[in-house]
C-alpha cells in the first residue's frame, strides 16, 4: 500500500571508517547519497526497520544514526544546492545572528 510509504532524511555520524564504509554500504542499497553524510529515502516501515536492524549491528554506542520522516510538503522543500540565493529565507525566529 503506496499510503504507508514516507520520506525519510538519514544521516550519520560514524568514528571508525570500516564501520563507516560498512553502513554507507547498507544505507545506499536504499536511499540517495544528498551530501556526504546526507542520504533521502522512500520507504514502507518494513523498510526502515530493516536498516535500522542492519545498521544496529554494524555501529558501536559512540555511533549515531539520525532518521527524520519527511512530510510530503517537507519533501518538496529540499533543495540540493550551494547557491544560498535558492534557499528560502528564514522565519525570523530561527535566524541566528553572530
Amino acid at each position: 500500500m503506496v499510503a504507508d510509504e514516507h520520506w525519510y532524511l538519514l544521516s550519520y555520524d560514524i568514528r571508525d571508517d570500516k564501520r563507516y564504509r560498512q553502513a554507507v554500504k547498507v544505507i545506499k542499497g536504499f536511499a540517495e547519497r544528498l551530501q556526504y553524510s546526507v542520504f533521502r529515502c522512500k520507504l514502507f516501515p518494513k523498510k526502515r526497520e530493516k536498516i535500522r536492524l542492519e545498521l544496529s549491528k554494524i555501529l558501536a554506542p559512540d555511533d549515531n544514526i539520525l532518521i527524520v520522516e519527511l512530510c510530503h510538503q517537507c519533501v518538496e522543500k529540499v533543495k540540493r544546492t550551494n547557491n544560498t540565493s535558492d534557499w528560502l529565507p528564514e522565519p525570523e525566529s530561527y535566524r541566528v545572528i553572530g
